[in-house]
């Protein structure tokens, strides 16, 4: 990546920043030794494993009944509600199995060395008991207070991570579809817990959305870790930059082809044409990520997400332009 290419209007932005600093920790290359377990730093080790930024992700959970223009109705956001609170605990669970399985590779990583348990902060026994509480927790909240076919959606996602943690993360392109399954979960399960039937064309938008920040995830990691690329995340050295490209720029092209005619697919409607307008905010904000992609600072796709504006503008005209749409013809 040249000097040149960070020099323009967007090189303040706190992604590219962030692409910057985590390129310095690779050459600087000091990782911290590993701390004395601490009882009384345990408490705010667990919740920083937690990860409860990353819990961002499964407002995903909104997806299905925002589409479908439910999201006005009392008990469809109280199911909504109790799915995103269960999905939390669900993905936490993955989020402590997979670092205590990771330790070492995390250790040789620049930023990862400092999670809690490549730390010592939280020992691997806790980590793995927090893990199996929180997908149990979460299963038999969904049993409870959902319905089966949630259940078994968030038994699908919690079975799929356990296999991608074990073993499945380092075949070239099953890593790609197991991360991607996990954000099509998250985008299915509200529609399932509320009962609402999910269409074709919402399924494969949703589906190939998650591929592109997929791809430009790996593809941001694969230019920020340089030589060390191996070090991490193993199936990263077996990827090449070009190849990435073609996944993420391919899957943005499916994105936007499919979404185009998913806001079509509306004949006879009143507010047809103000779903089509949505296209515009929808491309333009596919093309705004695209930016951070290939400049390789989407490593951290909810830091994208949530702090540049001229992207977050641009997802409010959308939600303002759908929601009009939707709550027109329901």
């Amino acid at each position: 990546m040249s000097e040149a290419t960070l020099d323009s209007p967007i090189e303040a932005a706190p992604d590219i920043t962030a692409a910057q600093e985590f390129r310095a920790a690779v050459e600087a290359d000091t990782a911290p030794a590993v701390r004395p377990f601490r009882l009384k730093a345990l408490p705010g080790g667990l919740i920083r494993n937690a990860r409860p930024r990353q819990w961002v992700k499964n407002v995903l959970v909104l997806a299905a009944p925002g589409a479908a223009g439910m999201l006005t109705h009392s008990h469809v956001l109280r199911q909504v509600g109790i799915v995103f609170v269960l999905f939390c605990a669900a993905a936490s669970a993955i989020y402590f199995l997979n670092d205590a399985m990771d330790v070492e590779a995390d250790r040789a990583h620049p930023t990862k060395r400092n999670r809690p348990i490549a730390a010592g902060i939280v020992p691997l026994p806790v980590a793995y008991l927090c893990a199996a509480l929180l997908a149990g927790g979460a299963i038999t909240g969904a049993l409870l207070l959902c319905n089966t076919p949630t259940a078994i959606a968030l038994g699908c996602y919690l079975v799929m991570q356990f296999l991608y943690c074990t073993g499945l993360k380092h075949i070239l392109v099953v890593d790609l579809a197991f991360v991607t399954s996990g954000f099509l979960i998250r985008a299915m399960i509200g529609g399932l817990a509320a009962g609402i039937q999910l269409s074709q064309w919402f399924l494969i938008t949703t589906g190939f959305a998650a591929l592109f920040m997929v791809a430009a995830k790996r593809y941001s990691e694969l230019v920020n870790m340089g030589d060390k690329v191996g070090s991490s995340r193993k199936v990263l050295a077996e990827y090449s930059d070009s190849y990435l490209r073609f996944v993420w720029q391919a899957s943005a092209a499916v994105t936007v082809l499919s979404y185009c005619l998913w806001s079509s697919d509306h004949t006879g409607n009143a507010d047809t044409a103000l779903r089509q307008i949505t296209v515009l905010p929808f491309v333009f904000a596919i093309l705004r990520y695209a930016v951070f992609a290939d400049r390789g600072a989407a490593e951290a796709p909810e830091n994208v997400v949530l702090k540049d504006r001229p992207l977050l503008l641009l997802g409010a005209i959308w939600a303002g332009l759908y929601g009009f749409s939707v709550l027109g013809t329901v």
